[in-house]
């Protein structure tokens, strides 16, 4: 269900506000550039610290602008099980196909905390269901044998995006369940090696900004095309490394974005704009990838 390439996509913001009509042009781009979903408010998409209007509104938006030409996989995770049950049934009512559920962050639930948590979203939902492990930015990871009880009980829980830093994971995950269950890669450096062993593709940052090359990415390697899919991913790796490097995500892909043009690179405080250097540094790269 989930095999291709989905960009979690960014918020536009225009003085303070949701920028309607950035999105839009973000929404078409992306699948003109063939991708098979698009992920709204998720971490990329400044999540935190939208309100709960902003993001149903984000969500809806996004599922009328899709127009049914891919996937919409709302973001709908919290660290609050009230809140993220909330959000989920918002976005199976706005129309959504999916929601990614991240791991809750900052309280790091116990192992039993998290089956507990994502039980009783995928008990109050009809919609399939994500799971999103990144120990990075939450604390915790969702541990093999979590998935696999919570997989047992809950048919609908049906895929994780990893971002656990390694592909060890996928070979774990995909021992340890049914082979319907699907893993994404949750990290564009790492999409060809979690395909390597079993991933079916990558729920992406850097496919905001280069769509069409993510996605020629994935179907080659999807195809056994591995020596044409890691050209691609060789050209691209300085664009994945500067992401990673030059501030938190998804403070560079917004400034990329809006040093193409395709968007304003408005963002919500905590996060703040890049250095002239570091602006500078990216813009280097992306000049040299031909994206300028």
């Amino acid at each position: 269900m989930f095999a291709g390439t989905h960009t979690a996509i960014v918020t536009p913001f225009r003085n303070g506000t949701l920028d309607e009509e950035g999105l839009r042009k973000l929404v078409d781009y992306q699948f003109q550039g063939g991708v098979q979903g698009v992920v709204p408010c998720g971490t990329t998409g400044e999540s935190p610290t939208l309100t709960y209007e902003e993001h149903e509104r984000v969500v809806r938006l996004t599922v009328e602008l899709t127009a049914k030409r891919g996937l919409v996989i709302a973001g709908t995770g919290s660290n609050s099980t009230r809140e993220a049950v909330e959000m989920t049934q918002e976005a199976e009512a706005a129309g959504a196909d999916a929601a990614l559920l991240v791991a809750p962050y900052y309280n790091k639930p116990t192992q039993e905390g998290l089956f507990r948590h994502f039980i009783e979203i995928a008990q109050n939902t009809k919609l399939p269901l994500i799971l999103y492990s990144i120990p990075g930015r939450c604390g915790v990871d969702i541990g093999v044998e979590t998935v696999a009880r919570l997989v047992e009980v809950c048919p609908n829980v049906c895929a994780m995006k990893e971002a656990g830093g390694t592909p060890e994971r996928v070979s774990q995950l995909r021992l340890a369940l049914p082979s319907t269950f699907e893993v994404l890669s949750g990290d564009d450096t790492l999409t060809l090696p979690f395909m390597s062993v079993g991933g079916v593709g990558v729920i992406s940052v850097a496919s905001n900004l280069v769509p069409e090359a993510i996605n020629e990415m994935v179907q080659s390697a999807s195809k056994g095309d591995w020596q044409g899919a890691l050209a691609i991913h060789d050209k691209l790796y300085p664009l994945f490394a500067a992401f990673l490097k030059l501030a938190t995500n998804p403070i560079p892909v917004k400034t990329s974005l809006a040093l193409k043009g395709l968007i304003d690179g408005e963002l919500r405080l905590p996060l703040c704009e890049m250095t002239s250097a570091q602006v500078a540094e990216l813009k280097a790269v992306m000049t040299k990838l031909g994206i300028l």
